[in-house]
């Protein structure tokens, strides 16, 4: 199946540069660009992708205000959003993730790593990248928002033992196979309780599961 994406950044050349990297892949094609989170929202509406790689920083509507739209529309709620930005621990990459953005990268990444966590985000898992994981969950996703921490322990009333320990370690930031090996489980297991965990708090997907589990309190950062 091929991935469909769309690109919204305010800078006419990187835009040109994404579209020639993703349409050079068989298994993904950009199917519209946007210069501004108003387009990005207009156009996600119209041609439904199945990935928004979104800059943050653009006038107008910028790219915390799309993201939020998007991810708030019931017809999108298949497509995902991939935030890129050049600071990887500003706080706004946490805001978007508690939007509901699918994860991040820096923009100094390299294209293989951009093409791969587009088709990361594209099959449901979150992307957030090892350098910035533990440095952002401590500096932001640690500190609640007002009115919220009462209806995030809600989410998780209903979660096994064992789910919240595989929470717990997926808070760390940890892969699938990562915390396989940490809890002496099969990777088959683990993703099943990461999915039984999403369904029962209602997280779109690992990333904002991860910012529900900090804000509310249930997982405290490493000192």
């Amino acid at each position: 199946m091929t991935i469909r994406v769309l690109i919204a950044d305010d800078q006419a050349l990187l835009r040109a540069t994404f579209q020639v990297l993703i349409d050079s892949c068989d298994d993904m094609e950009v199917v519209a660009e946007a210069g501004d989170g108003r387009q990005a929202i207009t156009l996600a509406g119209i041609h439904r992708p199945d990935v928004v790689v979104m800059d943050i920083r653009m006038p107008g509507t910028d790219g915390l205000a799309a993201t939020a739209a998007i991810c708030d529309r019931p017809e999108l709620q298949d497509t995902r959003v991939l935030i890129l930005t050049t600071f990887q621990t500003d706080e706004h990459v946490a805001e978007a993730l508690r939007l509901g953005a699918s994860g991040f990268l820096g923009k100094s990444t390299t294209a293989d790593a951009f093409l791969d966590g587009i088709r990361t985000v594209a099959s449901g898992d979150a992307l957030l990248s090892p350098v910035a994981t533990r440095s952002l969950i401590t500096r932001f996703l640690a500190l609640p928002v007002p009115n919220s921490v009462g209806r995030d322990l809600e989410r998780f009333s209903t979660l096994t033992p064992r789910e919240r320990e595989v929470l717990a370690v997926v808070a760390e930031g940890r892969s699938n196979d990562e915390i396989a090996a940490a809890l002496f489980l099969s990777p088959l297991t683990v993703r099943t309780h990461v999915q039984r965990v999403k369904a029962k708090t209602g997280a779109r997907d690992r990333a904002q599961l991860v910012a529900f589990a900090y804000q509310s309190g249930l997982v405290r950062p490493p000192r």
